[in-house]
């Protein structure tokens, strides 16, 4: 007949928390990985995976960019050219996809170039949304942008039909 145990264990009889694994559990990992930094104890971080989240940090802002401004895009070519359709939601969408692009850059002013970067890119992707959205023939809308990306960013712009 065994004894129940009504004393907590002493520390050389508590078990070691199994160790936080990246694919296992990752919100722990990441906090285990933040503990270690902060406590200098270089050999318990997972550098490997550790290296891939970094990265994957700067991919995420440039990815966030992209996104937005295609949003962006497709709202200003909605703006032009359906003149009659123009909302204050339009408005709003329009403000805040500026808003947020202009927060992302002063986070990252590294990246203060990229929007001009991948704007092409981007506009291919807005203008076949804009399509599909308003229902109006793909070739409505310019094959270029027609906005610099100074237009684009500026809290001010409203293109006129």
């Amino acid at each position: 007949m065994s004894t129940l145990r009504t004393q907590a264990p002493k520390d050389d009889e508590r078990q070691a928390e199994p160790p936080a694994g990246y694919d296992v559990d990752f919100h722990r990992w990441t906090v285990m990985q933040a503990k270690a930094l902060r406590d200098g104890r270089w050999q318990a971080l997972d550098i490997a995976n550790l290296v891939e989240e970094v990265e994957g940090l700067g991919k995420s802002v440039r990815r966030e960019i992209r996104s937005r401004l295609i949003v962006l895009l497709q709202h200003l070519l909605k703006w032009q050219f359906q003149p009659a359709r123009r909302s204050p939601s339009w408005r709003a969408t329009i403000r805040e996809q500026r808003r947020e692009i202009a927060q992302e850059l002063r986070e990252s002013p590294s990246l203060a170039r990229y929007p001009q970067e991948c704007l092409a890119d981007q506009y291919d992707i807005a203008r076949l949304k804009a399509a599909g959205e308003t229902e109006l023939p793909e070739e409505t809308f310019p094959a270029g942008c027609p906005f610099t990306i100074e237009q684009v960013l500026d809290e001010a712009f409203y293109p006129e039909a």
